[in-house]
């Protein structure tokens, strides 16, 4: 009679971790999507080195206001135009709006942008 409750107990307990292994691994996959999308917000990041897009987010956040950051924003747009040409890659002609992803103005469709130099014929 005792070993059946010890079972049960050991059985209930193991089903109810679960649902908490389902949520970390969520959480995770999240994360993940989340330092992509933000990856893909910046422009130029294809490009970008890791440094150099930890150094981008840092600058950004210390800005204290928007207009501060639309400037550097045409900054980083103006070298990242000209990285890529010293290169050989097409970039598109507008970077990505304020706070836009996929899908708003970032012209990047799936992939990211990740062709170097393919360009897909949108950038004359």
């Amino acid at each position: 009679m005792i070993s059946r409750t010890v079972i049960a107990a050991v059985v209930a307990g193991v089903v109810s971790l679960f649902p908490v292994a389902s949520m970390a691994a969520e959480q995770e996959r999240t994360e993940v999507q989340t330092q992509m999308q933000e990856q893909e917000q910046i422009y130029g990041s294809q490009i970008m080195t890791p440094g150099e897009i930890t150094e981008h987010r840092a600058k950004m956040r210390s800005l204290k206001t928007e207009a501060e950051r639309e400037a550097y924003r045409r900054e980083h747009h103006q070298m990242m135009q000209e990285r890529a040409q010293e290169h050989g890659i097409t970039l598109p002609d507008e970077p990505p709006a304020p706070g836009g992803g996929m899908g708003r103005g970032s012209g990047m469709g799936p992939g990211g942008g990740m062709g170097m130099g393919s360009g897909g014929g949108r950038n004359r």
